[in-house]
């Protein structure tokens, strides 16, 4: 519970306090999750695509912001293979996430997050979290906060160029 309060509070600051690195290139963690239909979604079916990994919840103001501009470049850059999967960490099950879904168009993957999975990705302080992993299945980049399309359509450019 403490936890769930912690990302509470810090998913309400402001968005000037976004914390946005590239980090040291490592192996993204292996995973496996349930999407919100209930069949399993592995890391590994994204070998070669960049991928865009981003914790988040449906009662999180900044996650929410960020849907949109995660939908827009999904689209935009789907052919380039940019891949954005959701990891939804709504303790209200897939229900509260798909009918979210359906309300504003996502057209990406959503799975629902465990501990498990969090941990891989060295804990989880704050929501939204976002990562990048790259063509060759590194971390690259870690944000923390909510960022606008724009900006982080240009931190991504660089990982989707051939």
């Amino acid at each position: 519970m403490k936890s769930i309060r912690l990302l509470v509070l810090v998913s309400l600051l402001p968005a000037a306090l976004v914390r946005a690195e590239p980090v040291k290139s490592a192996p993204a963690p292996v995973w496996q999750l349930k999407d919100v239909a209930g069949q399993v979604v592995r890391s590994d079916q994204f070998k070669g695509k960049v991928v865009v990994i981003d914790f988040w919840a449906t009662w999180c103001p900044p996650c929410r912001a960020e849907i949109p501009g995660y939908v827009a470049l999904q689209q935009k850059y789907r052919d380039q293979g940019l891949v954005v999967i959701g990891i939804s960490l709504d303790q209200q099950g897939p229900d509260v996430v798909k009918k979210f879904m359906a309300e504003k168009k996502v057209n990406y993957t959503m799975v629902m997050g465990t501990e498990e999975v969090q941990a891989a990705f060295g804990g989880i302080e704050a929501i939204p979290t976002t990562f990048i992993i790259d063509r060759a299945g590194n971390l690259r980049d870690r944000k923390v906060g909510g960022e606008d399309e724009e900006t982080y359509e240009q931190t991504l450019l660089q990982y989707l160029k051939p």
